[in-house]
């Protein structure tokens, strides 16, 4: 079982940055690939970034390709989302989720276990 716990969300203007955390439980943290997801009222959940258990790989959605940045630090069990150059389309729930294996836009169905979301406003 892992745990997972969004933070960091909030409120920004357009053209403004904020950096995401995801906390995890458990000490097989490294074997897990991590994603982040997203959904916008009215929307399905889509996928935003994963990064492979090590860090070696990671992939993005086109939408925010170039402008947000997966990390992790596996020694503090936390992957972050540095996002910058915010739109107000990337407004949405931002979900981190764990799951076996990183892939190019993976569907949520992929992911075994999930936070519980972090908002994420930007105004314009």
């Amino acid at each position: 079982q892992v745990q997972l716990v969004e933070s960091g969300g909030g409120l920004v203007q357009a053209g403004g940055s904020l950096r995401l955390s995801c906390a995890a439980s458990g000490r097989t943290f490294g074997r897990f690939a991590m994603g982040w997801f997203r959904q916008a009222p009215g929307k399905e959940r889509e996928f935003v970034a994963t990064i492979s258990g090590v860090g070696v790989s990671t992939y993005y959605a086109d939408s925010v390709k170039g402008r947000f940045t997966i990390s992790r630090d596996n020694s503090k069990n936390t992957v972050y989302l540095q996002m910058t150059s915010l739109k107000p389309e990337d407004t949405a729930v931002y979900y981190c989720a764990a799951g076996p294996i990183a892939t190019s836009n993976p569907p949520a169905a992929d992911y075994d276990y999930w936070g519980q979301g972090t908002q994420v406003t930007v105004s314009s």
